[in-house]
């Protein structure tokens, strides 16, 4: 398969990747509601888009490198809040 189609179909998976993730990660921002993400869940799809970062390195692919870069940090911002939410939960 050509090398132009296989980055174009990597750079719209990294589209939707960002696209789909931000918006969640930019209303738990807002709003400091995590009472709805699952954390198992969540710290699975941390971890994916890390190793996916990793692998990215490896290939020299830098559409799975930029997309889960920004996902990493987008799950790194909303895990402390989730962290944080849950201890002041504990308190009360």
């Amino acid at each position: 398969m050509s090398p132009v189609i296989i980055n174009i179909v990597g750079y719209a998976a990294a589209i939707c990747m960002v696209c789909g993730y931000l918006p969640q990660a930019i209303y738990t921002i807002r709003t400091r509601d995590t009472d709805g993400i699952a954390m198992p869940t969540f710290l699975l799809l941390a971890f994916g888009s890390i190793f996916f970062v990793i692998q990215g390195f490896m290939l020299g692919n830098w559409p799975l490198i930029i997309t889960n870069t920004i996902t990493t940090v987008s799950s790194a911002i909303v895990f402390g809040i989730k962290i944080h939410n849950d201890r002041l939960k504990k308190k009360k």
